[in-house]
């Protein structure tokens, strides 16, 4: 499985201060998800930054006020006054963070469920061959990844603001005992900020290096523990090699990131006794000046608190900017997902899909090439598919059957030549309007664990209530005899993935996959090997149903039982892309070349 090199690890503090460029679009993103909860989050936050000063300076009057009654005595009125208020400034702080903390569960909630969507619309718009690119996927996996993380970083940079505010608070009051101390603050959180800048670089790019590692590993934990692997698993006998695959994989990141974590631990260990030893110094200072007499005991626990919360709140912040910038960074994977644009193009004023289709498809020197592939899918194609003609294409694995029929609906465009629809080219036209007049099942089809009613109202979706519609399609395909054979026939759960759902033959399967062509009206019916699954029988009825519903309509049949490709009115032999025969059963087989030999090959397996 192909790997991608390393991100170079070193991160410039002048390149974290860029990442925090991506901020005001998570802004963006969050307001847009709920704009009334991310107001209540702001609102909340500042009303909470002011709480440590004001328990704190009311704290420093109650010690005041205690050592005063000591001292000389008097009414005690105040003093419980006092203890009223700071009782009920820590139930609001309490209240508060209970608040703060629910408004930013709902609101992550939200964004998440929210930006998972943008992720999914997007991906919509996207061309099939960018699926199949293993780059593609690497960004479109990060992509994913900070669906559920990105909440997180709203309410880093929210509590940044809230801490900023409260330091102003208790900096006033530190500054305006001693400046000298602030000082002391900063030699003793400034090293440690640095290791923790440093640190989560070094996280960062062994993270997003790791992201193809990643989805292997994934892919190896699937293979081994699922009900879609497990027959071929004991087949084969591939626990073990499934087994040491994951275990190199997880072994290699368990490596990597305890080295990573151990460093970490070793320097934060160092750093945090820096910081003690600041803040001890700070408070012998303060406690010197209040011995002396320069201060009162309110103040000095005043100050000591205030000194203590700042040295906390600095260090926090400064931690947090490397965690902040660190999101904001990792928020690139997610903003260049949306900047991967479709190949395909929209034409500005599309034309609307002719009804009735007059003159046809028409294959002018078409070729394809896969991206990083130096071979050709398809090359020099010259056909026509006629109004009302019934086209069968045949040849062996890889000859670029699928291929052909995926550039006809424009799920690929050509990179060479141009397919014509009526005599214009095929990109004049409407995506959408071309794509509802096709009715395609591919051989690789889905099984949907949805209901056997949705699994056949995919094929279309707007038609999903129209139960009328969804039993016509299920008769034409014969899925009806299975629908009555179901224990809720219709709205059966299908699959084993959830509670009481029920699996399907693969003649079943194909069966309702093929319904799904009947679904809608479609001017062209494209099957990829319909009946690959079916028995001959159940063959016989498919194509007898298919003649009957393709009456007067265009269709394309891909298939290696050439029972079923002598029905149609002309046949196309691929080979390596290209047409190499063209004509009806009966014309190939009297020139007795690749047509004839592929023919009587399988007609000996029948004997």
């Amino acid at each position: 499985m192909a790997k991608t090199g390393n991100i170079n690890s070193n991160l410039s503090f002048k390149e974290r201060l860029s990442a925090l460029k991506n901020l005001p679009e998570l802004f963006r993103l969050v307001w847009q998800s709920s704009p009334g909860k991310t107001t209540l989050s702001f609102a909340l936050r500042i009303a909470r930054s002011a709480m440590p000063v004001a328990l704190l300076y009311v704290g420093k009057l109650i010690i005041d006020q205690v050592v005063e009654l000591n001292r000389h005595g008097g009414s005690q009125h105040e003093l419980w006054k006092l203890v009223i208020i700071e009782f009920g400034l820590a139930v609001l702080t309490d209240g508060l963070n209970r608040m703060i903390n629910l408004t930013d569960s709902l609101l992550g909630d939200l964004f998440s469920n929210y930006t998972s969507m943008r992720i999914m619309r997007h991906a919509t718009t996207l061309d099939l061959d960018q699926f199949e690119d293993s780059v593609f996927y690497d960004k479109l996996e990060r992509a994913r990844q900070q669906t559920v993380g990105r909440s997180v970083l709203l309410s880093q940079v929210m509590s940044q603001v809230q801490d900023f505010i409260s330091m102003a608070f208790l900096l006033t009051g530190l500054i305006a005992f001693n400046p000298w101390l602030i000082l002391l603050l900063l030699i003793a959180i400034i090293p440690s900020f640095l290791g923790e800048s440093y640190f989560n670089s070094q996280n960062y790019a062994l993270t997003r290096s790791q992201t193809p590692e990643r989805r292997e590993l994934d892919y190896v934990r699937y293979l081994g523990a699922s009900d879609e692997t497990a027959k071929e698993v004991k087949i084969f006998g591939l626990a073990d090699f499934i087994i040491n695959r994951f275990k190199t994989l997880s072994d290699q990141f368990y490596a990597d990131n305890s080295k990573l974590a151990v460093k970490r631990s070793a320097w934060g260990t160092f750093f945090s006794v820096l910081g003690s030893i600041g803040y001890y110094a700070a408070y012998g200072f303060i406690i010197y000046q209040t011995v002396t007499g320069k201060t009162s005991v309110g103040t000095l626990t005043f100050l000591a608190g205030s000194f203590r919360q700042l040295s906390s709140l600095m260090e926090s912040m400064l931690n947090r900017f490397t965690t902040v910038s660190q999101g904001a960074i990792y928020l690139n994977d997610f903003l260049e997902f949306f900047e991967i644009k479709p190949k395909i193009s929209v034409a500005k004023s599309p034309l609307a899909f002719p009804n009735p289709i007059k003159q046809g498809f028409t294959f002018e020197n078409v070729g394809f090439q896969y991206h990083n592939s130096e071979s050709w899918a398809n090359r020099h194609l010259n056909f026509t598919l006629h109004p009302g003609e019934k086209l069968a294409l045949v040849g062996e694995n890889g000859a670029g059957k699928t291929t052909l029929v995926k550039l006809l609906a424009r799920l690929y465009d050509p990179s060479e030549g141009r397919i014509l629809l009526d005599g214009i080219d095929l990109k004049e036209y409407a995506i959408d309007e071309l794509r509802l007049n096709l009715g395609i099942i591919f051989q690789d089809y889905l099984r949907y664990q949805m209901t056997l009613s949705q699994n056949i109202a995919v094929g279309n979706i707007s038609e999903i209530g129209n139960q009328a519609l969804i039993q016509k399609a299920a008769e034409e395909s014969l899925a009806d005899a299975l629908a009555e054979k179901l224990p809720n026939r219709y709205e059966q759960w299908l699959g084993r993935r959830f509670n009481d759902g029920v699996e399907l033959s693969g003649g079943e399967w194909q069966k309702v996959a093929l319904a799904r062509a009947y679904m809608k009206d479609a001017q062209v019916l494209i099957l990829d090997e319909p009946t690959a699954a079916l028995d001959a029988r159940a063959e016989y009825e498919v194509f007898q149903r298919f003649a009957q519903m393709t009456k007067g309509k265009s269709a394309v049949l891909i298939s290696h039982r050439f029972s079923t490709a002598r029905l149609a009115d002309r046949i196309l032999v691929l080979d390596k892309g290209t047409v190499l025969e063209a004509g009806t059963h009966e014309e190939l087989i009297l020139k007795n070349s690749r047509y004839a030999e592929l023919f009587r090959l399988q007609a000996k397996g029948y004997q």
